[in-house]
């Protein structure tokens, strides 16, 4: 059994604690919160008992083995890094850390005191995702890839009234290429490794937040392309091209469909019946890694991979955070 505590009591939170019951080595027991009221209000249905208002006492505190951090994005490093030095195991919300000085200075931690850190990029714990490595091997020489996540923000129709929610402001590390961006870029990178070259173009709001973005990212033998938006829909699935056939894909952050088409016409039709919050796979991936049964180390590399691609895009998009500052 691995007792948990957690940082960040907001719906993100609500969706991965709605999927541990089925998990057995899953345990909640301690939550931290500015507010200990709310700590206790959020964590008491779970079965959590032990509630925190102080960050240092937390951190301090043996009433939990491992934490999942879902603070603002810009909290992630200091946060992170105080739970590994006091040798809790860290399942944190992607992305990981604003920058790769961070993200780096992170896994470091970790490594120094012998713990766990993993970012909690759903998709890619997902059986569906496996399928899709899969058969690419059919696909021949791959020589395109287009990768796109394109979510209308509720948040957004309160952005247009006014209200700046943390989704749409920048010194918090947000905006559209870290909310969403990033799950086009991680599985890209996981799957194909690190560009030789990264091309990048964004479109902003009144208050410097990036809205939606293109990202191009060159390969040897071949091209990525990463779209990506807060502020629209799109219904065109993510696709990866080979010589030898094309490869469509439902939502790749959740994947429901896989179509393969042959040169020669033939079509092949993969349907998962997902259910709708796929954050289970990330946490038994994650319990297995601190039992020792796992090893994060391909994890990390798409990572700090995915960080390095994402810095350098914010670098041709103009994108700066507070957190790019800090020493």
């Amino acid at each position: 059994m691995i007792r948990f505590g957690i940082i960040g009591t907001n719906f993100v939170t609500e969706w991965l604690l709605s999927i541990t019951t089925g998990i057995r080595d899953f345990q909640l027991t301690a939550v931290y919160s500015r507010d200990k009221k709310r700590a206790e209000a959020f964590g008491t249905p779970y079965g959590a008992t032990h509630f925190f208002d102080d960050l240092e006492e937390f951190a301090n505190s043996d009433t939990f083995d491992a934490v999942y951090i879902a603070s603002p994005n810009c909290c992630h490093y200091e946060q992170t890094m105080l739970m590994l030095q006091h040798k809790k195991h860290v399942l944190c919300e992607k992305p990981l850390a604003s920058n790769v000085k961070e993200a780096s200075r992170m896994f470091d931690c970790a490594r120094e005191n012998n713990v766990v850190l993993l970012e909690a990029m759903r998709s890619v714990f997902a059986p569906e995702f496996m399928k899709i490595r899969s058969y690419m091997k059919k696909l021949g020489t791959i020589r395109r890839v287009s990768f796109c996540y394109n979510q209308y923000s509720r948040r957004y129709n309160n952005y247009k009234k006014g209200i700046i929610e943390n989704a749409f402001r920048p010194e918090l590390s947000n905006g559209a290429l870290m909310d969403l961006g990033c799950y086009c870029i991680y599985p890209m990178v996981f799957l194909f490794g690190l560009p030789s070259d990264v091309q990048g173009v964004s479109t902003f709001l009144d208050n410097g937040v990036d809205a939606a973005g293109t990202v191009l990212l060159q390969y040897d033998h071949m091209i990525g392309e990463v779209h990506y938006s807060k502020v629209n829909y799109s219904a065109l699935p993510s696709e990866i091209q080979g010589e030898e056939a094309s490869m469509l894909i439902t939502e790749i952050a959740s994947t429901k469909d896989i179509t393969v088409r042959y040169n020669n016409g033939f079509k092949e039709v993969v349907h998962f019946d997902q259910q709708d919050n796929n954050m289970e796979y990330e946490v038994r991936a994650f319990i297995a890694m601190v039992k020792g049964e796992k090893s994060p180390y391909v994890y990390e590399k798409a990572s700090m991979n995915a960080a390095t691609v994402m810095e350098e895009a914010r670098k041709k998009m103009r994108i700066h955070f507070p957190a790019d500052d800090r020493e």
